[in-house]
């Protein structure tokens, strides 16, 4: 695999492999990033197939095939990175695990006789999701690449999500305030994203666009 590499890849190549398996291409990629300094990325495609219940993987702890692969791509970085401690200081062998899923967001339909005052208000997301989903939901939709730079931040007492060193600040608490979008608008961020439940009040909601039109006009603003 990694000869194969050699002769198919760039130095900043992104390789995707449909079938990782135990990410046998995962671990060439990250060995020939290491000899020849490149930056090379990987994407690693497997369906979650469990493995034999009398296996040593399974015995191990492994209980599917997603598992192995895993585990080999932590241990792979860590043994290129001792091999070669002076050379490998800046290899990236970090990685990401996401899953496929459904929306995050409610399939709601009303005809106009169910449709009510209370409508209004109803929560659109999913009440099983988390911030890191809507995050991922939303880099996607903006083209975002996912292997982007990721960091949790606070901003006047609420937690909001940077990404790619500002392309991207989104908050998903509640009872978000006028405190904290001025504080956000001021920072010009490329994008900024919320959700609609997360304004306090309708003062805030009234005041959101006006914010942001005076600290930060050129900001594209979404909400969910």
């Amino acid at each position: 695999m990694n000869r194969f590499l050699q002769i198919g890849s760039e130095k900043n190549s992104i390789i995707l492999d449909f079938f990782s398996g135990s990410a046998t291409t995962a671990h060439a990629v990250m060995q020939l990033n290491a000899e020849d300094g490149g930056k090379r990325k990987f994407i690693m495609v497997q369906l979650p197939e469990a493995t034999d219940e009398k296996s040593e993987a399974y015995k191990a702890g492994y209980k599917n095939i997603c598992e192995i692969g895993k585990e080999r791509i932590r241990r792979a970085g860590k043994k290129i990175k001792e091999e070669s401690p002076l050379t490998t200081q800046d290899l990236d062998t970090g990685f990401r695990v996401l899953k496929l899923d459904s929306s995050n967001m409610e399939d709601v339909y009303y005809t106009p006789a169910e449709f009510g005052e209370g409508n209004l208000f109803a929560n659109n997301i999913k009440p099983d999701r988390t911030e890191e989903d809507l995050l991922f939901q939303t880099m996607i939709e903006l083209g975002i690449e996912l292997s982007a730079k990721i960091e949790q931040t606070e901003i006047a007492g609420k937690t909001v999500w940077n990404v790619a060193d500002g392309y991207l600040l989104a908050c998903f608490d509640e009872n978000v305030n006028e405190s904290t979008i001025t504080a956000i608008a001021k920072q010009q961020p490329y994008y900024f994203v919320m959700r609609d439940s997360s304004l306090a009040n309708d003062n805030v909601a009234d005041n959101f666009e006006q914010i942001f039109e005076h600290y930060s006009k050129d900001t594209i603003r979404r909400i969910l």
